[in-house]
């Protein structure tokens, strides 16, 4: 009798270990084909990219004499000199002198909307949260004139190792209520949240993925995110204190990523969930 409860336990088992195995298996086989429709979907979308229409609004604004001092960007340094755009974006963010700080895309355009047109700041960045608003169409505009070239954050001033250390700090600190961290969705391979991909960080190749498509038309908004407000609200979704739009937290967390994802070559805008 012992040997048979013994045998009948044996049989139990490895009935359920196939189970799992079978129920594995038909999971990741759906797991995969939902995977693949999401792709269809985007590739579908790049030839009609709406983040196109945001490009365009940008260059208008670019070229417009606009604020008090009825200017236009035109003479705005990024970097690479006063009107420059070619490369611009893939190195940033980057210190600046007249600044005396490290800048992002946002922050040094806010910057040159401040000097060059006289505006103040609530000025510069009104809507900012609004679809459409004249802040993403001009930052997708600048990232447009990087696209096909490298990632490459400027290395030559201190501050901006500094910051990207902050950044790492930042990435890695647990915080807020659900006591999570960019680190918690975004350091482990094969992880997502409704269907959609979690690039994991630590990897370049995955760090390099997501971060070539940034600014993205993000087809849950129907809108053109930048980077810098997807930071914000993810930050937000953690449940931890809000990062003020152009601040240091945020430009720090872009310099850790971007330098993630070095060499990694432009495509923006990209197409997100």
């Amino acid at each position: 009798m012992r040997e048979v409860r013994r045998l009948r336990s044996v049989v139990i088992r490895w009935i359920v270990a196939c189970a799992c195995v079978l129920f594995g298996v038909a999971w990741a086989a759906e797991d995969r084909r939902a995977l693949d429709e999401i792709q269809k979907y985007r590739d579908m979308l790049k030839d009609g990219n709406p983040a196109d229409l945001m490009e365009l609004k940008g260059e208008g604004l670019w070229t417009t004499p606009r604020g008090p001092k009825q200017a236009t960007l035109e003479a705005c340094d990024l970097g690479l000199g006063p009107g420059v755009l070619e490369g611009a974006y893939a190195q940033l963010p980057r210190w600046f002198d007249d600044a005396g700080r490290v800048l992002d895309t946002e922050s040094r355009l806010i910057h040159c909307m401040t000097t060059l047109q006289g505006m103040t700041t609530e000025e510069a960045i009104q809507g900012w949260t609004r679809p459409g608003s004249d802040m993403e169409a001009l930052v997708t505009f600048v990232a447009t004139k990087s696209r096909g070239l490298p990632i490459r954050p400027s290395q030559s001033h201190p501050r901006e190792a500094e910051m990207s250390a902050i950044g790492e700090a930042l990435f890695f600190r647990r915080a807020g209520p659900l006591d999570f961290s960019c680190a918690t969705c975004h350091s482990l391979d094969a992880r997502r949240i409704r269907l959609q991909e979690l690039p994991n960080f630590l990897d370049p190749a995955s760090a390099r993925e997501s971060m070539i498509q940034w600014p993205a038309y993000r087809v849950s908004q129907s809108a053109v995110w930048t980077l810098e407000r997807r930071l914000i609200d993810c930050i937000r979704q953690m449940r931890a204190p809000d990062a003020d739009y152009g601040s240091d937290v945020i430009v720090a967390l872009q310099m850790y990523l971007q330098r993630q994802a070095s060499g990694g070559v432009l495509e923006a805008p990209g197409i997100k969930r």
